[in-house]
């Protein structure tokens, strides 16, 4: 299904959930980002802004990097990081994955405007030598970044994927803005689809 839901320069394009969702128990949520081992701060970021999300709305959440440290569950096995999750009282794990980053140019042509200095300048040479930096601006190029994500909801116990959304954000101020949204956005769409808080 589609979302027509904005927050600033983050839309939601997809959401979905599990019928499985209404009969686990989650008591305590793990945020986990996926983004290139490079950009640290962005993971950080992510996962942090979702996780205190998470919290003000009355989750119990950890960050993965707060628990596990920087590289989480790597060189482990399935059954030796189920069992971390559940030693740590962890019921589900949501994901935070970086699907693609786009970078686009667009050449934005010169424009011409009106106004009306005829009325202060009735020589032909003042007039010009006045306008003429102020109504041609030159054409120029625009960059735009696009970023698409993907959460994921996933049960500890029975394993099973329980929600799912897919977002896009275009040209954030900051990783911080980006972030601070997505949480905002990631948060108000879990709880519109029936997770409420155990506690």
């Amino acid at each position: 299904m589609i979302i027509e839901f904005s927050c600033n320069t983050s839309i939601i394009t997809h959401s979905w959930k599990s019928n499985l969702q209404n009969k686990s128990k989650i008591n305590k949520i793990m945020v986990v980002s996926f983004v290139k081992p490079n950009n640290h701060s962005l993971r950080e970021n992510m996962e942090n802004h979702l996780t205190s999300d998470l919290i003000e709305k009355g989750f119990e959440a950890i960050s993965s990097m707060q628990i596990f440290g920087p590289n989480s569950f790597q060189n482990e096995n399935e059954d030796s990081v189920i069992n971390k999750l559940k030693e740590s009282g962890i019921d589900a794990v949501l994901t935070i994955v970086l699907l693609n980053k786009e970078k686009d140019k667009h050449y934005i042509p010169g424009r011409v405007y009106y106004s009306p200095y005829y009325i202060y300048h009735r020589r032909f040479w003042g007039y010009y030598t006045t306008i003429y930096d102020r109504v041609y601006e030159p054409g120029y190029y625009s960059e735009s970044t696009k970023y698409f994500w993907e959460s994921n909801l996933y049960g500890i116990e029975n394993k099973q994927l329980l929600y799912s959304v897919q977002t896009k954000t275009f040209n954030p101020a900051s990783t911080d803005q980006l972030a601070h949204e997505y949480g905002k956005l990631i948060c108000n769409d879990l709880i519109k689809n029936g997770l409420e808080p155990s506690n």
